[in-house]
């Protein structure tokens, strides 16, 4: 069975804007994209293990503060080094007015 959760209201991220939100154990990045999508990353950089949610957007990537690293939004990889492992991603729905998420990575990256 699918768990889909409600994570935040669409108001609580600006767009070009990522927030941290605890789910149980997991923490999860939530970004409102440039191109007006939400998106869902797991909050932890595979490289350093900094939470993704403190660094910059950059259309459809985020940045890891630390290093430099960059992970794509929808997939979950990395653009370049030092990280070589892709984060778990997870499907976004928005209804009325609030992100959910389900908690299954879309990219079949283990938790």
């Amino acid at each position: 069975m699918t768990v889909q959760v409600r994570v935040c209201g669409t108001g609580d991220v600006a767009k070009g804007e990522v927030i941290a939100v605890k789910v149980g154990e997991l923490e999860l990045a939530v970004v409102h994209g440039d191109d007006d999508t939400f998106y869902a990353i797991r909050d932890e950089c595979s490289h350093a293990n900094i939470a993704l949610s403190e660094g910059e957007i950059d259309g459809c990537t985020l940045e890891c503060w630390l290093h430099g690293s960059r992970f794509d939004l929808r997939t979950g990889h990395p653009s370049g080094l030092p990280a070589t492992e892709p984060v778990p991603v997870f499907p976004v729905e928005v209804r009325d007015g609030d992100v959910y998420v389900t908690l299954e990575p879309s990219n079949g990256v283990n938790l």
